[in-house]
């Protein structure tokens, strides 16, 4: 066994130790990963950190969102928030459906109220232009006007009915 500890991995001829700084011997860079010595002065590149110097480097870049040359990236306005009204429409066929269920027809009201809920706002925000889906909102509306009232009357007419029938025997 010897005394030198091997290389950092474990493996392979033991590590030796960095040369002394003197003559002839490669001096590390400043920059990333090395200590500034005391004293030592660090070359500046033109256009290097944050303020841009006149006449020194590339010229300072627009502000975001600025476009860079006329005709490229022009137009991009606010993306259309469709999300409320296309919940209506999803929100309102479900309730439909299960209002026509006899035994989920609870969770088609409560599912129609949400979609009327959904619809109502989705129009409105396609009346005021943020959304581009006005048709998705109006039948998340009309659908779950549907679901919440006209097929749970026509239920308990029907209920209604047989339970009138039934009495006169």
């Amino acid at each position: 066994m010897s005394d030198t500890q091997p290389a950092s991995g474990g493996f392979g001829p033991p590590s030796q130790p960095p040369p002394a700084p003197g003559y002839g011997a490669p001096q590390p860079a400043p920059g990333y990963g090395y200590p500034q010595q005391p004293g030592a002065a660090v070359p500046q590149q033109p256009g290097a950190g944050y303020a841009q110097q006149p006449g020194l480097g590339y010229p300072a870049a627009p502000p975001v969102g600025y476009p860079s040359a006329p005709g490229y990236g022009m137009g991009m306005g606010m993306q259309p928030s469709n999300g409320l009204g296309t919940a209506g429409l999803v929100l309102g066929i479900i309730g439909v459906v299960c209002s026509l269920t006899v035994f989920l027809w609870f969770f088609g009201i409560i599912l129609g109220v949400l979609a009327i809920v959904f619809g109502a706002i989705g129009r409105g925000k396609a009346n005021r232009g943020e959304a581009t889906n006005k048709g998705a909102a109006t039948g998340g509306l009309v659908c779950g006007i549907v679901a919440t009232v006209v097929l749970p009357v026509l239920g308990l007419i029907l209920f209604a009915g047989i339970m009138g029938t039934a009495g006169t025997f």
